[in-house]
C-alpha cells in the first residue's frame, strides 16, 4: 500500500478539481508507459516464519540493507518504513511485512523484466546475509493471522481497527495476502472508460491463469485463489467489481462521485495519520469533516483516498489491473504481458470491448 501523497497543492474547492485531476492523466501513446508492483512474502530460513520489523534479521535490516544498492529511506516516526530512488521506485512495507517494489513508468516490458531481475538481484544479497528469504504467494500458505508482526505504519493501525467492522476477512487481506499488478495509461476519457471496462470484464480471466493461493495453514482448500475469496469479504464499501463502469455515461467524473462516497480511513497532515474512519470526502470537500472541522482537503489528499479503495481495477491517474495472485518470478513479467498486449494494442482491445460488451 502506498505512502502518503507528496502531492498537495491549493485547497480544494470544487468537484470539478478532482474530476481534472483525473483527466490530467491523459498521455499521447506515444507517452504511455508500464508499471508493474509486486509483493513477497518474507520468512526466515531457520523455521520458515514470518519476520518482524525489529531485531538484527527484521524487516527494518533487511530495508537498511537495501541502502547499498541507493535507495533512501523514508521515515516515520523515527522507523524506515519505505525506500526510494532516483527513477521513480519505491520499497513499500504491506501491514504483515510483505515487500513491495512498485515500479518505474517504463518504456517496454522488457525494461519492466529488467527491473524485476535487478530487484530479484539486490533483495537476494540482502536477504542472504540476513538468513532470509522471500516467496511469491497470494495467500500466507503457513501462518495463522495471529502470527504475523505488524508494521509500525500509522495508516495501518487505523485499518487494523476498521476493517473488522465491514468484513470478516479484512485483516487477513492485510496480512497474509500478496499480488502483483500492472499500471497503464489511457489517452483520453473515452479510452480510460473502454480499458477500464475491458480490464473489469476479464479480471476473473487474470485470476485464473494467475491463481496460486491453493493452502491456508497447511492446508488445502477448495480455492485455486484463496486471496481472491478474501477479497469477497473484506469490505464491500471499497472492494470488488463496479457495476457502475458499465453503464451509459460513465467517465471520470463518475469514479469521483464513486470515491466520495468511499468511507475514509485518514487524513495526513504534519507527518501523522489523523483517524477520521468511516467519515465523507464530501463532507470534507464541504468544510464539515469531523477529523478536521473548517478545513479543505487538498489534492494530496484526495491522491491518498483513492488508495484506501480497492476494486478490482482502480483509476487514479492511470489504471491499475489489480485482481492477480502474487506469484514467482517469472509471472511479473508475464502480467504486465497480459494487459500490455490486451489494452495497448488498438485492434487487441477493440476486440476484447466487442466481446464484453
Amino acid at each position: 500500500m502506498s505512502g502518503p501523497s507528496s502531492v498537495q497543492g491549493p485547497p480544494i474547492t470544487d468537484k470539478r478539481q478532482l474530476v481534472e485531476y483525473h483527466a490530467s492523466g491523459n498521455k499521447p501513446p506515444s507517452a504511455w508507459r508500464v508499471g508493474t508492483e509486486h509483493e513477497k512474502f518474507v520468512f526466515r530460513h531457520s523455521d520458515l516464519k514470518r519476520v518482524p520489523y525489529d531485531g538484527p534479521d527484521g524487516i527494518r535490516a533487511l530495508l537498511e540493507g537495501m541502502t547499498r544498492f541507493g535507495w533512501k529511506p523514508v521515515i516515520e516516526k523515527g522507523n524506515i518504513i519505505a525506500l526510494s530512488n532516483d527513477s521513480q521506485c519505491s520499497i513499500t512495507l504491506e501491514p504483515g511485512g510483505q515487500f513491495e517494489l512498485s515500479g518505474a513508468p517504463l518504456e517496454t516490458l522488457h525494461q519492466t523484466c529488467g527491473e524485476v531481475h535487478e530487484h530479484l538481484r539486490q533483495v537476494r544479497e540482502v536477504c542472504d546475509e540476513l538468513g532470509l528469504g522471500m516467496i511469491g504467494l497470494g495467500f500466507d500458505p503457513t501462518s495463522r493471522r495471529d502470527e504475523v508482526p505488524w508494521m509500525p505504519k500509522g495508516r495501518y493501525r487505523i485499518m487494523r481497527d476498521y476493517m473488522p467492522k465491514k468484513g470478516q476477512l479484512g485483516l487477513d487481506m492485510m496480512l497474509r495476502t500478496c499480488t502483483v499488478q500492472t499500471n497503464l495509461d489511457y489517452e483520453t476519457e473515452a479510452d480510460m472508460v473502454k480499458k477500464f471496462r475491458v480490464g473489469l470484464a476479464l479480471q476473473p480471466v487474470a485470476v485464473a491463469l494467475f491463481a496460486n493461493s491453493p493452502f491456508v495453514e497447511g492446508q488445502p482448500t477448495e480455492f485455486h485463489s484463496y486471496r481472491s475469496f478474501v477479497w469477497t469479504h473484506t469490505d464491500p464499501d471499497r472492494c470488488g467489481t463496479l457495476p457502475f463502469v458499465f453503464e451509459n455515461g460513465f467517465g471520470f467524473e463518475r469514479y469521483v462521485d464513486y470515491m466520495l462516497d468511499v468511507p475514509m480511513y485518514f487524513v495526513y497532515r504534519d507527518g501523522a495519520y489523523i483517524d477520521a474512519s468511516g467519515q465523507s470526502f464530501r463532507d470534507f470537500l464541504a468544510g464539515r469533516l469531523p477529523a478536521l472541522p473548517g478545513e479543505l482537503p487538498l489534492i494530496g489528499d484526495w491522491a491518498d483516498h483513492l488508495t484506501t479503495a480497492f476494486p478490482e481495477v482502480r483509476l487514479k491517474t492511470f489504471l491499475e489491473m489489480r485482481g492477480a495472485d502474487g506469484g514467482p518470478w517469472r509471472r511479473l513479467c508475464a502480467l504486465p504481458a497480459f494487459w500490455l498486449g490486451l489494452l495497448y494494442d488498438r485492434a487487441a482491445l477493440d476486440a476484447a470491448s466487442d466481446l464484453v460488451a
